[in-house]
């Protein structure tokens, strides 16, 4: 194995989701194991917030990554709430990548998204109705990052194999 990938989902997604499903079979075309954690137990958690237990996603990641470190290099990828979690974690963790689909750049309740300074690419839909395109091309632009901006919603619906296609060229990069 070239490395190993942890797939984050999004908010009131599943491991299961099409788009880190798509993510996870272009990591495994190209070499990298991968796994795919459910923290849909703890989107469920409303009492703890609009977005469930944001904390207590960050910590299972982050357990997660520290049983991977012998595994190879590791690239954290993730969708909205898994893309901010994951830019959380690189902080932590040593990473060789990131892969962030519609990263929510500023949230509420929490602190702005920050990440390590490590080959990071972005896809984000240019009328997305959570995040502003505008933010995220400025995040961006300040880490000198990867950026594919494509006619699309929050959710990047019909842009699957886009997003798959641009993680197999971050992996491929690393």
């Amino acid at each position: 194995m070239k490395g190993h990938c942890i797939l984050s989902h999004g908010f009131e997604s599943g491991p299961d989701a099409t788009k880190v499903t798509a993510l996870a079979e272009a990591a495994e075309r190209l070499g990298w194991s991968h796994e795919r954690p459910d923290y849909t137990d703890l989107d469920a958690k409303r009492e703890m917030g609009e977005l469930g237990d944001v904390a207590a996603r960050l910590e299972r990641l982050l357990e997660l990554a520290a049983e991977c470190a012998a595994k190879g290099p590791l690239v954290l990828a993730g969708s909205s709430l898994g893309a901010w979690i994951s830019g959380a974690a690189s902080l932590r963790v040593p990473v060789r990548g990131l892969f962030l689909m519609a990263p929510p750049v500023a949230m509420q309740g929490a602190l702005p998204l920050d990440a390590a300074r490590v080959p990071t690419s972005i896809i984000h839909g240019w009328h997305d109705e959570l995040i502003r395109a505008a933010d995220v091309v400025d995040w961006a632009r300040e880490r000198d990052a990867r950026l594919l901006l494509v006619d699309d919603s929050h959710r990047l619906s019909d842009h699957v194999a886009a997003s798959a296609e641009a993680f197999a060229a971050l992996l491929a990069s690393l």
